[in-house]
């Protein structure tokens, strides 16, 4: 019972500033989020709902804020936001199929390709390449494994979706505006599936999500007035190797 009642106090405080920070970066925080509340006891198959419920609120306001100013290129995203929401849903039911190990090892590898992005990844060099065609079959192939991966590890797909599609030669500030619309419809819909399947913790899963959703909100407006992006994106970039190699550890050690 104490353990619960800490988990209850330390859970939104460990929500809100995980949010707080990757929202100083610009990204997501259920990729950090979803770990640690696993390292917390909180079992994997809660933690990874309340990770898309996260997702689900907080990339909404940035989305709703892009389609006010008109920055959404609806044409190009729709092909990713089809197959992610469709592919979402398998990805969650396919935990009942993968073994919790193997879950484990996708998730470290997913956090070692995000924060070698973070690093490394400079869209500013694809800049010149300003594709202005809106092909189906690539954006859709991307959006599935984006969306297969969200509903399996219970995070967004933007870390894979952004750089491949700004590899295709697409304008970076375009794919970012893509990317948070997209994610919100792969994270509900993988969501509704773990919810459908009986995975919920509703005592654990609002008062986290309200949290991240008010600490993205102040990540993102000390952000724009105080920091550099491209700094704090190395930092969050450390931080997730970090995490792949404690998860890498515990699953190898």
């Amino acid at each position: 019972m104490e353990t619960e009642l800490l988990n209850q106090l330390i859970i939104p405080l460990l929500a809100f500033g995980l949010s707080f920070l990757f929202a100083l970066g610009g990204v997501g925080a259920a990729i950090a989020l979803v770990p640690a509340l696993s390292w917390l006891e909180v079992p994997l198959l809660i933690a990874k709902p309340t990770g898309l419920l996260v997702n689900t609120l907080s990339m909404t306001g940035a989305s709703v804020s892009n389609i006010r100013a008109k920055r959404l290129d609806f044409r190009l995203g729709v092909p990713i936001i089809i197959s992610s929401f469709l592919l979402a849903p398998l990805g969650a039911w396919s935990t009942h199929l993968i073994p919790k190990t193997a879950v484990l090892a996708v998730f470290a590898l997913f956090l070692l390709f995000s924060g070698m992005m973070l690093i490394f990844f400079r869209a500013g060099k694809f800049e010149a390449q300003f594709r202005e065609d809106r092909p189906v079959l690539a954006p859709a192939l991307i959006g599935a494994v984006a969306g297969y991966l969200s509903g399996l590890l219970g995070v967004g797909g933007g870390s894979l979706i952004a750089p491949l599609m700004i590899m295709l030669g697409f304008n970076p500030k375009k794919v970012a505006v893509i990317t948070a619309f997209v994610v919100p419809f792969s994270s509900l819909s993988g969501l509704v599936t773990y919810l459908t399947m009986g995975y919920v913790d509703l005592w654990l899963m609002i008062p986290a999500a309200v949290a991240a959703f008010i600490g993205g909100i102040l990540g993102t407006r000390v952000m724009q007035t105080r920091f550099k992006p491209d700094t704090v994106k190395k930092f969050l970039g450390g931080l997730l190797l970090l995490l792949a190699l404690k998860m890498g550890l515990q699953l190898f050690g």
